[in-house]
């Protein structure tokens, strides 16, 4: 299971802002080469493995949670 430096969980549909890559705002997408950050700006895909923070092992990404 993903989860962002906050802890939040992730799946696959969540939009994030990539703290990598400048990716900017993403959405998280499944594909044949697995879960990817696919960024809504460019369309560049960055696999979910090189988004692992190394220190804590969450991904280098914060949800954006939406507002009811």
């Amino acid at each position: 299971m993903l989860s962002d430096l906050d802890g939040n969980q992730l799946q696959t549909g969540d939009q994030v802002l990539s703290l990598r890559y400048d990716l900017g705002e993403c959405v998280i997408v499944e594909s044949e080469n697995g879960v990817e950050y696919e960024s809504l700006a460019s369309g560049e895909k960055v696999s979910w493995i090189k988004m692992i923070d190394a220190a804590t092992e969450h991904q280098k990404v914060k949800k954006i949670l939406k507002e009811d």
